[in-house]
Order: structure tokens, then C-alpha cells, then sequence
């Protein structure tokens, strides 16, 4: 699931370390990183909302990605799967729409 998000941070400087950063493999074994926007809980389920930190990964620039949280057999470990019910992915967004409506400009 792809969004159009534009996010301008006031109060980040140049080259500033954000805290807020995963790497992830891709299908293809390529690391990726994203920044961690929020966490979703629908419907018994997490969902984390991404940021890819690079636009080519994406179709277009400030598209987020949603993926679900999973638990793993290691407490230290977690996993994220793509979900692919359209329904759930919407239904997601609009959460995050509705926390962050003051903070990020969407674009439909």
C-alpha cells in the first residue's frame, strides 16, 4: 500500500541523525531503509507506516508503505509482512490520516 504523504520537519537540521530509522530486506536480499512514522493497531493487528528515505524505491515521491507486524519465535525480532487486502491497507491509512492530519500535508 503506497499513500501520498508530504512530511516537512521544522525542527530537523541537515545531515541531523534521526532515531527513528529501520533497515529492511528486501524481496531481492537489498537492504532499505525507512523512517518509522507510526504504529496502527486495527482489528487485532499491528501495522507500522513507512517512509522510504529513498524516493526511487517508491512510484512516487512521499508514498508510505504499510506493513504488518509479526510476531517471530525471537523476542528480540520482529517481522513485517506486506498485506495485500486492499480493505485493511484503507482502512489503516485513514487511521493514520486521522492522528496526523495537523502534522503531514496528504495529497489524494
Amino acid at each position: 500500500m503506497s499513500e501520498d504523504v508530504n512530511n516537512n520537519p521544522e525542527n530537523l537540521n541537515e545531515g541531523e541523525e534521526l532515531d527513528n530509522i529501520l533497515v529492511l530486506n528486501d524481496e531481492e536480499g537489498n537492504e532499505v531503509e525507512f523512517e518509522f512514522l507510526d504504529l496502527i493497531e486495527y482489528e487485532g493487528e499491528e501495522y507500522v507506516v513507512l517512509l522510504p528515505l529513498e524516493e526511487e524505491e517508491t512510484e512516487e515521491p512521499g508514498e508510505v508503505v504499510i506493513l504488518k507486524l509479526e510476531d517471530t519465535e525471537s523476542e528480540e525480532e520482529e517481522s513485517y509482512v506486506s498485506v495485500d487486502d486492499e480493505e485493511v491497507l484503507n482502512k489503516v491509512f485513514e487511521i493514520f490520516k486521522e492522528k496526523f492530519e495537523d502534522e503531514f500535508n496528504f495529497v489524494d
